[in-house]
């Protein structure tokens, strides 16, 4: 079996961001190292903001790959996606909430989290779900 072209485009996409992943890192060894000022907040978002950004795309990727092999129906394959977009969201919640400078609670930016942990959910059970089906 052949991977579908909309997967490869989406995946050369999502590889491309790793780029700002990469980035992401850098920023935040300066954090961590005292180089770029941030509060305890802060520091712990930012690592979060940055570990849920790296697996959230892996995933994504791993399981674009198995519902196209798969050939799971178009709903789930559609439905899946929303994993790449909690890989968009849940990070930009994390690190947007806490900007400006010495910032004691999230800002409503909070909410973003939340919206990719719904996209997630919907998403991995929707590809569990085609996969089964599937098989």
């Amino acid at each position: 079996m052949q991977i579908d072209s909309a997967t490869s485009l989406t995946a050369g996409i999502v590889l491309l961001t790793v780029a700002t992943i990469a980035f992401g890192g850098t920023f935040l060894l300066r954090v961590v190292t005292g180089k770029q000022p941030a509060n305890a907040l802060q520091t712990s978002f930012f690592r979060a903001g940055h570990a849920h950004a790296g697996v959230l795309v892996i995933l994504g990727l791993l399981v674009q790959l198995f519902v196209d092999l798969a050939d799971v129906g178009d709903a789930a394959r559609g439905l899946s996606l929303l994993i790449l977009v909690a890989a968009i969201a849940m990070p930009a919640g994390f690190f947007l909430s806490v900007i400006g400078r010495d910032p004691q609670r999230p800002n409503p930016l909070v909410a973003l989290i939340w919206v990719g942990a719904a996209c997630l959910v919907t998403g991995v059970i929707s590809a569990g779900v085609g996969l089964i089906a599937a098989a």
